[in-house]
């Protein structure tokens, strides 16, 4: 379960700055309500070129929404000049920190500010260096690479929480992994065969995964799942709480329950809603 500061769940229970500024001066979105996690930044500045107003819309988790909030009230009172050194590694300091597995929500909420600022300024955000390497979120080894070697990755699983990339389909973790080994100077090693598991063993591990990587994220926001069945690569589950009527319901399903269950228990798996 992961750990939040009281900063944090003051950010997400008591969000600052919410809303549209229709005559913004500047606007950045980021993200899609199809992996998850969507922001749109809006700013006005006061005739010292100062930003005298900043608000957000967040589609997303707790961090994401504290995150958002916690840039507005670094952004307000400065300049343009000023406001462009914001970094996600200030936001997550802003905030008391975040856990490694939300370090993403951060890095969006910069993204944003660079788009807000690039539109007022009539640019056009360059597309990210390098080759696509993660399809599910847009990632390329180029951003990858530099997440590394910038702030200390050693992990897919770091790499997910900071850019989330990996967390889709699982197909790019190989060539994660070798980024990673790569930069950090990882000689390869020799994997051993995996041992097929059991029907039992697979069960078991499909319960203590849900268990122990599913269940209190959801449980934070009054959702749950239930294991139904398993039969072969097929995961069965169903939804309770609010995840049983979520309109993200899909996306949390198979960005992250399944994601994680690829990761832990067996590539090959596939989860499917049971609905009654």
């Amino acid at each position: 379960m992961w750990e939040y500061t009281d900063k944090v769940k003051d950010h997400f229970l008591n969000p600052r700055n919410v809303g549209v500024i229709e005559d913004a001066d500047g606007v950045g979105e980021v993200g899609s309500l199809s992996c998850g996690d969507a922001l749109t930044l809006f700013f006005k500045l006061d005739a010292q070129g100062r930003i005298k107003e900043a608000k957000f819309q967040t589609f997303g988790c707790a961090s994401a929404i504290a995150s958002s909030s916690a840039l507005t009230e670094m952004m307000i009172g400065k300049t343009l000049e000023e406001a462009e050194k914001i970094t996600n590694d200030d936001i997550a300091s802003f905030l008391g920190e975040l856990p490694k597995e939300k370090m993403h929500c951060s890095v969006m909420g910069q993204e944003a500010l660079e788009k807000a600022i690039a539109c007022y300024r009539g640019e056009t955000i360059k597309k990210p260096e390098g080759n696509l390497l993660c399809e599910c979120f847009g990632i390329t080894d180029r951003q990858i690479e530099s997440a590394v070697r910038d702030h200390r990755l050693f992990t897919i699983e770091d790499i997910t929480g900071h850019l989330k990339a990996g967390g889709g389909c699982g197909k790019c973790h190989e060539n994660i992994q070798s980024i990673i080994d790569q930069v950090q100077g990882k000689p390869k090693a020799m994997r051993p065969a995996p041992v097929p598991l059991t029907n039992i063993q697979k069960i078991r591990l499909i319960e203590e995964t849900l268990e122990r990587e599913i269940k209190p994220a959801l449980h934070q926001d009054g959702g749950d799942i239930e294991l139904v069945d398993v039969d072969g690569q097929r995961v069965m589950v169903k939804l309770r709480g609010t995840c049983a009527g979520c309109k993200a319901s899909q996306v949390t399903l198979k960005n992250t329950v399944e994601a994680k269950l690829r990761e832990l228990v067996s590539k090959d798996l596939v989860v499917e809603e049971v609905r009654s």
